[in-house]
């Protein structure tokens, strides 16, 4: 790839608590482990970093500890950061919960990351070859989310840009959500965010709609369905659903950012998406055999891990292609 992924998200502090169960209203829990890990969309940056794709943020950081801790983090990671500290605003957080069947709930405090304005995004430039990502997160805030718009629709034409809306979508208001769709190149959402944007059905069925009502620009939409793999529709009018692989998951925080961190990190080196979306699901499926949210891994432990599956005969093997439109 010669060109750099892009990140206009937003980034913050996780306090990971691991807990066999989440304690009924008015009780308390022990955990059994606690973490301080970066966390939002750093999971994805580092998930198209370690599959070989040049990174950079350049969303806000704060000036606190918590901004602090990020910059660390990314800079571990050999993660760029285009943008100055906020300079009177510290990094949110968010405290997440993993029970003992490696679901996660979440609550969040925001900080610099919700306060954006096109002077502040005015160090983060684009070259031909790079690509662009955001999240619903940053949309969903209201200090961020008109100049985010503003610059997601300047942005050149050439340049792909990829958008995952997040389980707060119902958070943007459809105003800002329509304009963000408008101008999306690749769609990566699960099968509730999809329903949010296009309305009740199947996978197959809103992944033709996200196309023709939602997506004028798309080339594609991809529609993950955690263990059972992600279906592809393409604005050619072909689709494809990969299956997912069958691992013992102990933490699926990060999983999601995994799959799209990968995917487009296939996708820019110019492989095909539906090989792309095959790659990513193995990128996700070793990710929640892991604990902790950017626990993505190296594209050579993808590699081994398909040929090994290929080996075996195990899911998302010969998966067909149809025609969709």
């Amino acid at each position: 790839m010669s060109g750099r992924l892009v990140h206009i998200g937003s980034a913050v502090v996780d306090y990971v608590y691991r807990i066999d169960a989440l304690p009924a209203p008015g009780m308390e829990k022990t955990a059994s482990s606690f973490a301080q890990v970066a966390g939002g969309g750093f999971n994805m940056m580092v998930a198209a970093a370690r599959t070989g794709t040049k990174v950079v943020f350049g969303g806000q950081l704060g000036s606190g500890p918590n901004g602090d801790f990020l910059r660390a983090a990314f800079a571990a990671a050999g993660i760029e950061t285009l943008t100055p500290p906020a300079p009177a605003m510290d990094s949110g957080n968010c405290v997440a919960m993993i029970s003992s069947d490696a679901e996660r709930t979440f609550v969040s405090w925001p900080g610099a990351e919700s306060v954006l304005s096109l002077d502040m995004m005015a160090p983060v430039s684009v070259a031909p070859g790079d690509w662009v990502f955001a999240s619903g997160y940053t949309l969903s805030y209201a200090g961020s989310r008109d100049a985010l718009t503003d610059w997601i629709e300047a942005l050149p034409g050439n340049i792909p840009f990829v958008f995952d809306p997040t389980p707060i979508i119902s958070d943007i208001p459809r105003s800002i959500l329509s304009r963000v769709l408008a101008r999306t190149t690749w769609l990566s959402c699960n099968a509730t965010e999809a329903a949010e944007i296009a309305g009740p059905g199947d996978v197959e069925d809103l992944a033709v709609r996200l196309l023709a009502e939602h997506c004028p620009q798309a080339a594609g939409v991809v529609i993950r369905s955690a263990a059972k793999g992600c279906h592809v529709a393409l604005a050619d009018g072909t689709a494809q659903t990969v299956a997912g692989f069958k691992v013992d998951a102990v933490d699926t925080n990060g999983a999601g950012d995994t799959h799209i961190g990968a995917f487009v990190s296939a996708l820019a080196r110019g492989a095909p998406p539906f090989e792309a979306a095959r790659y990513a699901n193995a990128a996700a499926a070793i990710s929640v055999t892991r604990h902790g949210g950017s626990s993505a891994p190296t594209d050579a432990e993808i590699q081994t891990f398909l040929s090994q599956a290929a080996a075996t005969g195990a899911p998302g093997q010969n998966q067909k292609a149809h025609q969709t439109a």
